[in-house]
């Protein structure tokens, strides 16, 4: 993320994004910024420089909207916003990758589930995460939130946010929407595809998100693709995405 600011909010106008969740923003403390156009992003990052970090940018006519930051660590960052007679909780996190302690797997989907329990019943919430696992593209068993279109084979990363899922009834918004293998891949290095970047959305209102699929040609990161949710009407009537 360090200075891409600008580069993310072009991206965001060229495409029409309101909300976009980032991971990895690396940067240090806890803060908010302008990034130009309107944009503006908040951000929760760790006391040392150089690790995790994770952040929301919100469109010129969303930035407004903010009723409450809540910065649970350099993992998890939720923003509550009030608009077009909704309330929305926009989550973004970033799950510790493979080689990370076990302590350190457990303590992040504690807190998350933590974040998500704080949300009232009537409340919209959305997940926008990089959480490091393949949910596979077998749905036996969990086709109320896996929707069955995805790669390769689920694996333990994987399984944990499909539990998460099950438990909190939110769809892996990505798995609902039959793609091309391109549209389904959220990251390459080098030869090597996954799927590991999910969006996530209350099963209950599943109905009202239109399509998700990622971008191949318009990469966030060397490696990360966009993965883009058309969401909600807005009051102004158009169309969220994150």
């Amino acid at each position: 993320m360090t200075g891409r600011g600008r580069e993310l909010a072009d991206l965001m106008r060229k495409k029409k994004v309101d909300v976009l969740c980032v991971q990895e923003t690396r940067w240090k403390g806890n803060k908010a910024k302008e990034l130009g156009d309107g944009y503006k992003l908040y951000y929760s990052g760790a006391n040392k420089q150089g690790r995790n970090g994770v952040g929301i940018v919100l469109s010129g006519e969303l930035k407004n909207t903010v009723i409450e930051v809540q910065r649970k660590n350099d993992r998890i960052i939720k923003l509550k916003m009030c608009f077009g007679g909704e309330i929305p909780n926009i989550i973004s996190a970033y799950t510790p990758q493979v080689g990370c302690t076990e302590e350190e797997k457990g303590n992040f989907w504690r807190d998350m589930d933590g974040v998500m329990q704080e949300a009232e019943e009537h409340e919209r919430v959305i997940v926008g995460a990089d959480l490091n696992g393949h949910v596979g593209c077998e749905n036996e068993a969990i086709g109320q939130v896996h929707g069955g279109h995805g790669i390769w084979e689920r694996n333990p990363e994987g399984e944990s946010v499909v539990d998460f899922a099950v438990a909190l009834d939110m769809a892996i918004v990505n798995t609902f929407f039959k793609k091309k293998r391109e549209h389904l891949i959220t990251c390459r290095r080098g030869t090597r595809c996954s799927q590991i970047d999910y969006c996530l959305h209350k099963r209950i209102k599943l109905g009202e998100v239109k399509n998700c699929k990622s971008y191949p040609r318009r990469p966030c990161s060397p490696q990360h693709r966009l993965l883009s949710m058309h969401g909600f009407e807005a009051k102004k009537g158009r169309k969220n995405q994150s």
